[in-house]
């Protein structure tokens, strides 16, 4: 007998976006093994294989993840390209949209049956300066998905419900998985850029995972976008996301003199999502007076510079932007849920997700991969 959680995924596929309607309300058949994505070394092999189901604890719900999108945080996650100790071995992923199947005894947020997103901060303190703040994603004890706690590279994969994302029933949840994580962030820095409505923004990296959902909030915010990338097809999926200008950095030699000219002074505010030392540095000479460049992608060993001279004269302004809070979520997704937002993705299996690495390192993607667990 197929179990509910393979039906429904079959269900899902031949009606998109009917999933809502068999959603149980009270029990669900747990397997005690699943399919995941495990490594046991940075920069090892990716093992799809049979893992043990985890159990939620007491403040905890278990998702059956139905797909994840697949982040460069996850490729960098894999690599061990930061310097942060990743929990070893890994089921990575931070991108996990699907169905909550059991909870603690803890968990009052949550109903079994509820759809629920598994987000990079899986939990934190809540006790802390920064939690009080609203800034969770930097409290010292924060627990990350896919990187500190077993992620949603997995069929069955658990949360913290504090931190868990609420996701409206009957909402696409293959479209929505990126939102977890690349929505949340670029929407966080847009709003950390302090850019008005009418003003430039550039986002550097305009065609990738995080780049064509920020085009895509810039535009809905009322921004008028700049965008910089390079490689086939990406102009065109750029403006087909509503962006203005797109300039190209494998045929432009001069990028701040391009950004300045076509923006009549530079960017209001940039946005770098990109992987690149030298497009982050390059910002730092394309913002116009007054401005400020967010620093969001994290290449290996990245070092920005800037001239303090004109640093000072110009009066800019260089920041960090780290994912979002609860409400930042709740906003990006109902951005996306007001179908202001689409998700630019392939699906395909979980078996595949070393060869979207592959293609990640290579520069080769156009939007952004998700994996279906059930294949």
């Amino acid at each position: 007998m197929l179990r509910f959680s393979q039906t429904l995924a079959r269900f899902n596929r031949l009606n998109p976006g009917a999933i809502g309607a068999l959603r149980l309300s009270s029990t669900y058949n747990i397997p005690k093994t699943q399919k995941g994505v495990i490594f046991y070394e940075n920069g090892g092999d990716l093992h799809y294989k049979d893992i043990p189901v985890p159990k939620p604890k007491s403040n905890e719900i278990l998702v059956n993840v139905k797909y994840s999108g697949v982040c460069h945080t996850d490729l960098h996650a894999w690599k061990g390209d930061w310097p942060l100790a990743t929990k070893l071995p890994l089921v990575g992923g931070h991108e996990g949209a699907g169905i909550v199947v059991a909870k603690g005894e803890n968990v009052n947020n949550f109903e079994i049956g509820d759809f629920a997103g598994i987000k990079w901060l899986n939990g934190s303190c809540m006790g802390c300066e920064m939690c009080d703040q609203g800034f969770e994603s930097n409290c010292a004890k924060a627990d990350l998905s896919g990187y500190t706690h077993d992620g949603s590279f997995q069929q069955y994969a658990t949360a913290d419900s504090v931190q868990a994302a609420k996701i409206p029933e009957g909402t696409d949840l293959a479209g929505v998985a990126p939102i977890l994580c690349a929505g949340v962030t670029v929407y966080k820095a847009l709003k950390t850029s302090g850019a008005k409505p009418g003003q430039w923004v550039a986002i550097s990296g305009a065609a990738g995972g995080l780049g064509s959902l920020a085009v895509q909030y810039a535009e809905a915010m009322g921004l008028r976008v700049l965008g910089i990338d390079g490689g086939e097809g990406k102009e065109q999926l750029f403006k087909s996301l509503g962006g203005e200008v797109f300039i190209d950095f494998t045929k432009v030699k001069d990028i701040p003199a391009a950004v300045i000219e076509a923006t009549h002074g530079g960017a209001h505010a940039v946005i770098n999502v990109s992987v690149s030392d030298a497009a982050i540095n390059g910002s730092i000479h394309y913002v116009r007076p007054q401005g400020t460049v967010v620093l969001v992608g994290l290449p290996a060993h990245a070092v920005v510079k800037s001239d303090v001279f004109s640093h000072v004269v110009k009066s800019i302004s260089i920041k960090g932007s780290y994912v979002g809070n609860r409400a930042d979520t709740r906003e990006a997704i109902e951005f996306f849920s007001r179908g202001l937002i689409k998700s630019p993705i392939k699906v395909v299996g979980l078996s595949d997700l070393p060869e979207v690495y592959k293609l990640m390192e290579a520069g080769k993607i156009l939007g952004r991969y998700v994996v279906d667990t059930e294949r």
